[in-house]
């Protein structure tokens, strides 16, 4: 039988509380999982991996691949409504999850995010309302397209139109010759190659957007990456400036209402040298520079992922505490020379607004993301220097 929404807190079936879905095991899986369980609910991860971070919180795991459909139909026999924590799962499981559960967000919106193409398109369409347009961008798809491409988006980066992440599928160009060889050099698959720009920071906003269209918006975050990874993020009044939040936060409401979206997304922005504001991308699912709303709001990324994918109210989060977020990459757990160390936690963790939150991994490799540590405090002044008094015990360099 279909699931009826609301899904309250309590709520019982067959005897047992109500249980919430979710494909993907990763951090974010564990995150939402310790969300809903606060809210009273049992869960269950779809995941491959039988060490998957969520899975080892869960109440249950289905240890399959996310399109098996004898676990996607096990998945929906036993969840009342059903979420993912990363847009790379097949969208034709989010399809047929739908026919008999709520499930947010959509396999529509998935299948854009997972897709440059599409998602580029999408941010052109939106910005006739929201005035916030993507960087100037050509589609390659064939060797004939590498010859038409403008000669005013070199230098640019080429990126695949599938799969990247995290600074992989991604390289830089600056002639048509170095164009050609980076698109064959990534399999010549489908590809986007976007112009250069002089960028001044980055920024990301996450929303959460209801079924009845009600959204609710997470203060914007500047984030800081390194080799394509996001390394720090920053939450304070005066981080950004006022007229960039609002500009962003009203663009990523324009994005999430144009796809009729439902659940947690959040946009990337850039900020131009020129103070002008470029949609860079889009994950519909919480996301890394969000993490620091657990400790520094009264309402979380993934209390609102809870709360979209259960029907119930969402309340305006407040943030409560300045913060900095630093992420913990694997190269933590080794010295300059490859040898494993012991990572300094005591000294950390005794660093005043210190909380530290580490996600399960079983194995520290270079570049995986292992946790994070969130700084917060009463000022920005009194958050930065114990961010990076944490930065320099860690390792990780200033900001």
């Amino acid at each position: 039988m279909p699931t009826s929404l609301p899904l309250l807190p309590g709520s019982l079936f067959n005897g047992r509380p109500a249980v919430l879905g979710v494909l993907g095991g990763g951090q974010l899986g564990r995150m939402f999982v310790h969300a809903a369980q606060t809210l009273g609910y049992e869960t269950v991860v779809l995941d491959p991996d039988p060490a998957s971070p969520a899975g080892l919180v869960s109440h249950r795991q289905i240890q399959a691949d996310y399109g098996d459909p004898s676990a996607l139909a096990e998945l929906q026999a036993c969840a009342q409504a059903i979420t993912t924590e990363f847009e790379n799962v097949p969208a034709h499981a989010l399809a047929t999850l739908a026919h008999q559960r709520p499930v947010a967000p959509a396999a529509e919106a998935v299948a854009i995010a997972q897709d440059r193409v599409l998602e580029k398109a999408h941010f052109v369409r939106s910005a006739k309302s929201s005035g916030v347009a993507p960087a100037p961008y050509a589609v390659i798809t064939s060797e004939a397209d590498l010859s038409q491409v403008p000669a005013d988006l070199l230098p640019g980066i080429l990126k695949t139109a599938r799969l990247g992440y995290d600074g992989k599928g991604q390289a830089r160009v600056s002639s048509r010759e170095e164009l050609a060889a980076a698109w064959r050099a990534a399999g010549s698959v489908v590809c986007v190659l976007e112009k250069l720009l002089p960028l001044a920071m980055e920024c990301s906003v996450i929303v959460a957007r209801g079924r009845d269209g009600q959204v609710a918006c997470l203060p914007v975050q500047r984030n800081l990456h390194r080799n394509g990874i996001l390394a720090v993020t920053e939450v304070y009044e005066g981080c950004l400036p006022e007229s960039l939040t609002s500009r962003a936060q009203e663009a990523t409401r324009q994005i999430a209402n144009d796809l009729q979206y439902v659940g947690v997304l959040c946009v990337e922005f850039f900020m131009l040298q020129d103070g002008s504001l470029i949609v860079n991308e889009m994950a519909p699912r919480p996301h890394n520079s969000g993490h620091y709303s657990v400790d520094a709001c009264d309402c979380s990324q993934f209390d609102l992922q809870v709360r979209t994918l259960a029907g119930l109210p969402l309340p305006a989060p407040r943030q409560h505490s300045a913060a900095i977020m630093l992420n913990l990459l694997g190269d933590l757990w080794f010295d300059g020379a490859g040898n494993a160390r012991a990572v300094p936690w005591e000294q950390v963790l005794a660093l005043p607004g210190a909380h530290l939150h580490l996600y399960g991994k079983l194995e520290a490799r270079h570049g995986r993301k292992m946790g994070h540590l969130t700084m917060t405090g009463a000022s920005a002044e009194e958050v930065r220097s114990c961010a990076l008094q944490a930065a320099a015990l860690l390792g990780i360099e200033a900001f």
